[in-house]
């Protein structure tokens, strides 16, 4: 099939796009810059000869050239549904896009704040009033604890203030502090228990916290509750957080997992210890918690471009 052919067929399906299907002058504009691109990728080939390797081949040239894995999948869309038409108006005996899928888009990092913001957030902003009322004895005592274990939210929510046992003498509780020890236990995903170490400063907040926390409502062992004596829940976390990261002035939109993705990579920052991170978040897989090394390249890289004099060079400067 010469060019006029091929041109031709393509005009057919997308004046059906218009009539039957309706869609917008821009979308329809858009099929046919993806359809003149796949033209002018195979350029000796009828659309019946078109074989799965040479659709294969065209999305490994595009991610070679930089395109984006949702741009490669937005073409890949616009030529499956050609080639659908063409088996059935056109006689095409199969779709060569079948099964060829786009490169799988980058996990985008998990966002962390630096350790000065951290710290600042956590502690309260920088002047906190001399005589905090509950609610801001307990906030404090909550954020510090996300920060300083790297809690989920709703492994905080589930701490109680000692072990209890059930009248099976299980484990009755989902989580306990052991302020003695200066550790926490919570159950995470999957229902795996662990232990993880809790700071000085988170536990000063807890003590702070405790000696003016009210009792809990239904007789439970709750260790964060309202002034009601209900049991936190993880969405009135995120939204005392949400409203203290405001007035405190933190400029990014901040929630608890931002402080356990900062605890993470402070943790790795410092230690450098993979492994143990990986037992301090409760992660299954090690390769949930590699992330974070691209996080602490992340870091180093900030501070090469900040400190090093050919940094620069690196963008096309001189």
């Amino acid at each position: 099939m010469d060019g006029a052919g091929r041109l031709d067929l393509a005009g057919r399906y997308l004046s059906q796009l218009a009539t039957q299907r309706q869609l917008s002058v821009h979308t329809i504009g858009a099929y046919r810059r993806d359809l003149a691109e796949l033209a002018a990728l195979l350029p000796d080939t009828a659309w019946q000869e078109v074989q799965h390797n040479d659709i294969r081949r065209l999305a490994a040239r595009l991610h070679a050239q930089g395109h984006s894995p949702r741009t490669i999948a937005r073409k890949l869309s616009s030529w499956r549904g050609f080639f659908n038409w063409l088996a059935r108006d056109a006689g095409l005996a199969a779709n060569p896009v079948d099964a060829v899928r786009a490169p799988r888009a980058a996990k985008p990092l998990p966002k962390a704040l630096s350790v000065d913001d951290a710290v600042h957030l956590v502690s309260g902003g920088a002047h906190g009033p001399a005589h905090p009322e509950p609610a801001a004895l307990c906030n404090r005592a909550m954020f510090e604890l996300l920060y300083s274990s790297g809690l989920r939210v709703s492994e905080l929510v589930g701490v109680d203030v000692a072990y209890a046992r059930g009248q099976d003498g299980r484990a009755a509780s989902l989580g306990w502090l052991d302020l003695a020890a200066g550790e926490v236990v919570v159950t995470g995903k999957g229902g795996k228990m662990r232990k993880v170490p809790v700071g000085r400063h988170a536990l000063e907040a807890l003590q702070a916290w405790l000696a003016v926390r009210p009792p809990p409502a239904d007789g439970s062992a709750a260790l964060f509750v309202s002034a009601r004596g209900a049991r936190m829940s993880a969405r009135v976390v995120q939204l005392r957080l949400k409203a203290h990261a405001l007035r405190v002035g933190t400029s990014v939109n901040v929630h608890p997992h931002v402080l356990r993705h900062s605890f993470a990579s402070h943790v790795l920052q410092s230690s450098g210890d993979l492994r143990a991170v990986q037992e301090m978040l409760g992660h299954a897989s090690i390769t949930s918690t590699q992330v974070y090394t691209a996080l602490d390249f992340q870091h180093l890289a900030e501070v090469y471009d900040k400190a090093h004099p050919r940094a620069k060079a690196r963008d096309g400067g001189k």
